[in-house]
């Protein structure tokens, strides 16, 4: 059998990309995997997520309860050790420039939101929660620029091209290690409400034998594995039970019935 491989989410830095792929290569040895298996660096989402053959990949919480359950399985949730984050459970934080930014959510009203994408939790879904409550007929900012990334939103709320965005914290944790001038100018408005963080997912495909040897791997980390885990600020992996991301539901169920079904 030919497996496919792949932690893209956090690889904002060429040495994290390096680690990741270190990570993978011991989790595969710890859990026994000897048959052929593929590396993707750079995969297309969400095609990779649906992949028969994804035998280790990660997934933002968002796309799982919107349309991968049918086709993924839960393995274990980091748990990192970033502030915004509380075992494995972790939150955005929501940002604006230093010095001419805003001062409160009701502050970004008619303002410019920059957002990642519309299928992430911590970019819009976090945000579409924090700002429904103040939201008028239906709407709350002037206008949503769309990035495709973090990073991007984070540049765009720097150089003035967006007012507010709301950036995973363990990618903000990351970016302020790997590359400070990326948050240079920028300041932590609040956190959002919290949920359940990025699971490393399995195809249903795979047998339950071998999900369960990945899943061990995980939860009782080799040595080696710990030593990997801890330069990615990793403390552990925990299994959620899959009810758990029934969360990132209720963020976005509060958002419409409080009229604000998007972010806009």
């Amino acid at each position: 059998m030919s497996w496919t491989v792949s932690l893209p989410m956090y690889n904002v830095s060429p040495r994290l990309q390096r680690e990741y792929e270190a990570l993978l290569a011991c989790v595969l040895s710890d859990a026994g995997v000897s048959d052929e298996v593929q590396l993707l660096a750079e995969p297309e989402l969400p095609a990779l997520w649906r992949r028969p053959d994804l035998l280790l990949g990660q997934t933002c919480g968002y796309p799982y309860v919107s349309f991968l359950r049918s086709v993924a399985s839960l393995l274990a949730t980091p748990c990192f050790d970033f502030a915004g984050c509380d075992g494995s459970d972790y939150t955005s934080v929501i940002v604006t420039r230093a010095v001419d930014g805003v001062g409160s959510l009701v502050e970004a009203r008619g303002l410019t939101a920059a957002a990642n994408d519309q299928h992430s939790n911590s970019g819009m879904n976090v945000l579409r929660h924090a700002v429904a409550p103040l939201a008028r007929d239906g709407r709350f900012f002037g206008k949503v620029k769309w990035t495709g990334a973090h990073v991007a939103s984070l540049r765009a709320v720097r150089e003035g091209e967006a007012d507010i965005a709301a950036i995973d914290c363990v990618t903000f944790g990351y970016l302020r290690e790997a590359s400070p001038y990326s948050i240079a100018g920028i300041k932590v408005l609040q956190y959002s409400a919290s949920s359940p963080g990025l699971p490393l997912v399995t195809s249903r495909d795979v047998s339950e034998p071998l999900q369960a040897r990945l899943r061990a791997a995980l939860l009782t980390p080799s040595p080696q594995l710990r030593k990997h885990m801890a330069a990615l600020h990793i403390k552990a992996f925990q299994h959620r039970p899959d009810a758990d991301y029934n969360r990132i539901q209720h963020l976005e169920a509060e958002a419409r019935a409080a009229g604000y079904p998007v972010l806009a």
